[in-house]
């Protein structure tokens, strides 16, 4: 029997192309693992109107971690016309099968790695190693929405906040209302992830990136717990800035900054930033981390008009691959691979598209298993 069970999800579009230059690397590295496919994405939705099946649900509760690829996701209107006509007028609303993971399984956790790997022209400066930890089930993606807004909660909103007059002449059928909704423990947790991995990996930084000033009870609720955390590490600074100025900043000084550390949303687009920063999500990794469960998954799109082309970089999926070999423990074989993306970067031969070259996900993906193994 296989030392790990791994649910295999390709996904959508060009999820299926890396997902397929990352069996080259796996096999090339001879994990002892045996890969289970499991239905998620567009195509289950379409047919199903449920883009992360329940018997895929149930599949994740018997394997070890999952490998994902990546997921098309459509606006409410444009997803109920897809369905299939029997399954259309029923109530059926789509949403996104890899935030549903998150929650179902309390995924809390969501660590971005952007490095910039030497001989890489994408890099935007020379020595880029920026980590981002993002809150991963709260804030605006809980999915706490309402629209139109039910009678009830907008009698609640209005008897108890005082800025809700603006609103007073609105009719609730011509009004959204999307929750922001923290928790004092999630903040901790996320804070606390980041300062043991700054601890672990030597960076003398974090940085917590909200918004305080503006939006103060949920991103104030994140810094004041982030500084409670940081009492505990004294030899790691805790430096607070907002998200805009984040943005401009990372632009301006990326080799100012390592952790990262900020809530569901601000993480997210903050996160896509630092990306760019490294070549773009052709290189942006990531894990969806719990406390016994994770699912790692590239960052970028399912680029539909790429599918089946094997044009897209895989290195965002084979540095994927890293973090679930660190998460799994296997930390030999997560050095021969970093090392051979490394070396395949640095040696500017075998190049997709997007770096000037004109080499598959495939071919790209066969050099970096000849380096890992040589």
């Amino acid at each position: 029997m296989a030392k790990y069970k791994i649910a295999w999800m390709p996904g959508d579009g060009v999820g299926n192309d890396v997902m397929e230059a990352a069996k080259i690397v796996l096999d090339a590295l001879k994990i002892d693992a045996e890969y289970i496919p499991a239905d998620i994405g567009w195509e289950f939705w379409k047919t199903e109107a449920q883009p992360l099946p329940d018997r895929t649900v149930e599949l994740l509760k018997t394997v070890d971690c999952a490998l994902f690829g990546a997921i098309t996701s459509k606006p409410k209107e444009e997803a109920e016309n897809e369905l299939i006509p029997e399954l259309q007028g029923k109530g059926h609303v789509y949403s996104s099968p890899i935030v549903g993971l998150r929650q179902k399984f309390d995924l809390h956790t969501n660590l971005r790695p952007c490095k910039g790997y030497p001989g890489n022209p994408l890099n935007y400066k020379d020595g880029i190693d920026l980590v981002v930890f993002r809150e991963n089930t709260e804030g605006l993606y809980a999915g706490v929405e309402f629209h139109p807004v039910p009678d009830v909660v907008r009698q609640v909103l209005d008897v108890n906040h005082p800025k809700m007059k603006k609103f007073a002449g609105v009719d609730s059928h011509d009004m959204a209302i999307s929750t922001r909704i923290f928790t004092r423990p999630a903040c901790r947790s996320i804070a606390r992830h980041a300062f043991d991995y700054a601890k672990k990996h030597g960076y003398k930084s974090v940085t917590v990136v909200e918004k305080p000033n503006v939006i103060r009870e949920t991103s104030g609720l994140m810094v004041r717990e982030a500084r409670k955390i940081a009492s505990e590490f004294p030899g790691i600074e805790l430096w607070e800035t907002n998200i805009d100025a984040m943005c401009m900043w990372l632009v301006k000084n990326p080799l100012d900054y390592g952790v990262l550390v900020s809530t569901n949303m601000f993480g997210d687009i903050v996160s896509d930033l630092c990306a760019q920063l490294v070549g773009g999500l052709g290189f942006a990794s990531s894990g969806n981390i719990g406390d016994n469960f994770a699912v790692f998954e590239p960052t970028h799109g399912s680029a539909p008009k790429y599918a089946g082309q094997y044009k897209v970089n895989p290195m965002a999926m084979l540095l994927t691959c890293k973090l679930m070999f660190d998460w799994l423990g296997e930390i030999e074989s997560a050095k021969k691979l970093e090392d051979a993306i490394a070396a395949v970067i640095a040696e500017g031969k075998i190049r997709t598209y997007d770096m000037g070259g004109s080499n598959t996900s495939l071919e790209v993906a066969e050099e970096v298993a000849r380096k890992a193994t040589s």
